[in-house]
């Protein structure tokens, strides 16, 4: 099966995104870590419709506005890294989570196992990884840099005082 690939230039930096035929597998930052993780097919620089589609979203969401839609996607992962990315998806707009809170809603006592999970979401932004934060309400790591959460962050409204 091919990948297409294709980039999209933000506020916050250069964004690279795959899909599959039907769906987008891939969304990261220039050198964002496990960049291109899901990227394991012959590749082909296209705009396919899913493509197009998620660069829509993204116009939306950099205009500082929640997009109404979400591009059809496609996990490629484990099926706990599957759950969690799941759970990621139900996080709120300008909203956030704590990992400990994502473990309790999986039923797990792993706060680190959901760290693990969240730390290789393959779709970035969409999939928001970016709206967990540690237990004591600090800004914790982030895949495409603690910078780039925080721009997420403020480009949703959160109240950024409100964390430690």
């Amino acid at each position: 099966m091919l990948t297409y690939i294709s980039e999209y230039d933000s506020a916050l930096g250069k964004i690279y995104l795959a899909s599959n035929e039907k769906a987008l597998i891939g969304l990261w930052f220039e050198n964002q870590k496990y960049f291109e993780s899901t990227i394991q097919n012959e590749c082909i620089e296209k705009d396919t419709p899913v493509l197009i589609r998620t660069k829509e979203w993204l116009d939306v969401y950099f205009d500082h506005k929640e997009p109404d839609f979400i591009p059809e996607i496609s996990f490629e992962g484990t099926p706990f890294q599957k759950k969690v990315w799941n759970e990621l998806l139900k996080i709120p707009y300008g909203k956030t989570i704590t990992y400990m809170d994502i473990a309790k809603k999986l039923g797990i006592s792993s706060a680190r196992a959901v760290g693990q999970a969240v730390g290789r979401n393959p779709i970035s932004i969409i999939v928001p990884c970016h709206r967990v934060i540690g237990a004591n309400h600090k800004i914790t790591g982030y895949a495409g840099g603690i910078d780039k959460k925080i721009a997420l962050l403020e480009i949703e409204g959160y109240d950024l005082t409100i964390l430690k």
